[in-house]
């Protein structure tokens, strides 16, 4: 599926202004990170020469962000055509990039250590490599009548999609929402269908902060297919929540339009409750990040959800992945696969899918370690 034309004037004039914003030095994010404020990376530097077509797909997270970074990428290398398919999700994206369909895939979980080993196949014995590009957060949404405001914790999120609360006005939600009328109606809950990376950084987290209640493994599929129902993309999951009363769901924060959010419990006890913000996202990446490499140049990380435990900082922090190969069968493609990555790595890109789709921009950290991989692809 191609994307529209990104050329049109109009996105011209945006992706302009939207660039020549991202680049100013003295730029404050506002992402509460500990290190965004590095003047060394704060521009990108596009090759208005180049030329070719890039052909992705996968995350659905990465949809918006994928459409403004195309938008701005292309408005200086006009030359340029970036089609990326989001309708794929994080695992068709990557089924796809394995077969060889893609110069890159989007995914909101990294290649496992057999799809790394599976990667040397696609690409070469140099193999693959994981970039993180866009952070947010798995939002838990709902559409319950009467309720504006939701407080949830891993336990009880965990026991509402596994089928162990069928109910709203359960005593497990009623004790972490006083003064809230919580209906008597029946949950419905709303998953999603296909592979997803979305799932497995939100049962990852389940499994790792409520254990007792999610003994299942994290996985791209939706264990529990018989409990609630199942929709295609994140988008599916939004769409089917707001037309259905009474009903929970889960999705990207970039994707959720307007969808009410529950605040989700920090840590595993106590009475603060944390809604959803770009800041809570990177605050949350800090506490949890840790490095877990799979090969040279390659920037996988592990979040550890049980050492989220800051009041300000978002419990379910969502990253995702581009993965690409290191060397490409054509130069020339992985010159300008390379040049695009770059560039959506950088802050200047990372400033253009905070103000387009909601993102938390990356710490700068990482931002330098992206432009070291970057450039090892060939």
């Amino acid at each position: 599926m191609k994307l529209k034309n990104v050329a049109a004037a109009g996105a011209l004039a945006l992706a302009t202004a939207l660039a020549l914003s991202a680049c100013g030095g003295n730029s404050d994010t506002g992402s509460g990170s500990k290190d965004t404020k590095s003047p060394a990376a704060t521009t990108a530097t596009v090759d208005s020469s180049l030329t070719g077509q890039i052909t992705a797909g996968g995350s659905s997270a990465q949809a918006n962000a994928q459409q403004a970074w195309t938008t701005a990428f292309t408005a200086q290398a006009t030359g340029v055509k970036i089609n990326y398919d989001k309708s794929q999700g994080s695992g068709g994206g990557r089924t796809n990039w394995l077969g060889g369909s893609y110069d890159f895939a989007g995914t909101d979980s990294a290649l496992s250590s057999d799809e790394f080993t599976k990667a040397k196949t696609t690409c070469g014995p140099d193999g693959g490599l994981n970039i993180p590009v866009y952070l947010s957060g798995v939002s838990v949404i709902f559409n319950v009548q009467g309720v504006d405001k939701l407080n949830l914790s891993a336990s009880v999120i965990a026991k509402i999609f596994s089928g162990k609360i069928t109910t709203w006005n359960d005593p497990a939600i009623a004790a972490l929402n006083s003064g809230v009328t919580l209906p008597s109606a029946k949950i419905a809950s709303v998953h999603r269908a296909d592979g997803s990376g979305t799932t497995n950084n939100f049962t990852d987290y389940l499994h790792q902060v409520a254990p007792s209640d999610w003994t299942n493994e994290p996985s791209n599929n939706w264990p529990f297919a018989q409990v609630g129902s199942g929709q295609q993309g994140g988008s599916g999951v939004v769409t089917a929540v707001a037309q259905t009363a009474n009903s929970i769901g889960y999705a990207d924060q970039s994707s959720i339009n307007g969808a009410h959010q529950a605040s989700i419990q920090a840590g595993t006890s106590g009475s603060d409750f944390v809604a959803y913000s770009a800041d809570g996202a990177t605050k949350a990446f800090d506490e949890a990040a840790q490095d877990a490499a799979q090969g040279d140049g390659d920037l996988t990380k592990k979040l550890d959800y049980t050492k989220i435990t800051g009041t300000d900082a978002y419990p379910i922090p969502l990253l995702s992945y581009d993965v690409v190969c290191k060397t490409f069968k054509d130069s020339t493609q992985g010159k300008l696969t390379a040049a695009y990555l770059g560039y959506i790595g950088s802050s200047q890109g990372q400033q253009i899918a905070a103000k387009n789709a909601g993102a938390a921009p990356l710490p700068d950290s990482v931002v330098s370690e992206i432009a070291k991989t970057v450039a090892l692809i060939k």
